[in-house]
């Protein structure tokens, strides 16, 4: 709804409607972060929830901070977070955060200082419970052992599936929830984005896999959902949330959309029970052309103090 994809479509008051026909239809939890927008978001959040705060619970993320020239840097020291942290508490408009996110680890700060940072800001009340995004095995069991994980944060979907080798069996084992960003692959997945949608300041310009070509040859994995979905009345987008469902009771996708009718849509997909048949079709699947870029890799260590402001 902030930042990423398509900004001249850009509607706050389309959304704060989208985001209170969410809460219409059941949805009680919503995700967001300082970095989108950057700090647009949890705005647009604390306005269009204010009055439904007792039906929710709100996810914010801290620790990725946009740089001038519009790419990331990660900040984890502990002084920082503790300004991120009242920042997002600001903007948002609440006494505490639900569940409050490092965004990604800083290799610059030993991480369990970051994470006693965060562990801080909930004995003061600040903060209920912590999550982590996009961490190795290794590091979730480091922080776990000094304060527990509520949930983690990974990409996944019928086209990106790495994190179902190790960390949804480590979350499952631990009984940490798991947040499956992008379950609809960005949107790909539902069928209905083209390369020549994209505007130029659209974030999957840079991605390869949105690339024109790979996109045309990723239509394989499209034509697959639309057949499971012809035997249910669905959609592919439909197809492609309930298979992440299917993943395990702790898995909780958390599609985006700043479309009301895209959002029923979605949220429609909590009824639609794939069979093994299904199951089957789409795990047989062609893996996808193009290799994503939305990994530790992509984002340097930075230190940005004055994206503090806002």
């Amino acid at each position: 709804m902030s930042h990423g994809y398509g900004p001249k479509e850009r509607d706050d008051d389309e959304s704060i409607r989208v985001i209170g026909r969410a809460v219409e239809l059941g949805i009680d939890l919503f995700d967001t972060a300082d970095a989108y927008g950057p700090f647009s978001n949890e705005r647009l959040l604390g306005r269009a929830l204010a009055a439904h705060r007792d039906q929710v619970r709100i996810a914010t993320k801290c620790g990725l901070v946009a740089r001038p020239d519009g790419r990331f840097g990660r900040n984890g020291r502990p002084d920082y977070l503790r300004s991120a942290c009242e920042g997002s508490l600001r903007r948002l408009g609440v006494e505490a955060i639900d569940l409050y996110q490092l965004h990604r680890v800083d290799p610059a700060v030993p991480l369990a200082e970051s994470w006693g940072a965060l562990s801080d800001l909930v004995s003061e009340g600040k903060v209920r419970r912590l999550g982590i995004s996009h961490a190795t095995r290794e590091e979730l069991e480091q922080v776990h052992s000094i304060f527990p994980i509520t949930a983690v944060q990974y990409e996944l979907s019928v086209w990106v599936t790495h994190s179902l080798d190790d960390i949804l069996p480590w979350a499952r084992k631990n009984g940490v929830g798991f947040l499956a960003f992008a379950p609809i692959g960005r949107g790909y997945l539902s069928g209905r984005l083209e390369h020549d949608q994209l505007e130029a300041d659209d974030s999957r310009k840079r991605d390869p896999r949105f690339a024109s070509d790979a996109m045309r040859t990723n239509h394989a994995i499209v034509q697959g959902l639309r057949k499971v979905a012809a035997r249910h009345g669905a959609t592919p987008a439909q197809v492609a949330i309930a298979w992440t469902l299917t993943r395990g009771d702790n898995v909780v996708p958390i599609p985006g959309t700043r479309h009301l009718r895209w959002l029923e849509e979605n949220a429609a997909a909590v009824d639609l029970r794939l069979t093994e048949e299904d199951l089957h079709d789409i795990d047989n699947l062609p893996a996808a052309t193009g290799e994503m870029i939305w990994d530790r890799t992509r984002f340097a260590t930075s230190e940005v103090p004055e994206m503090t402001r806002g």
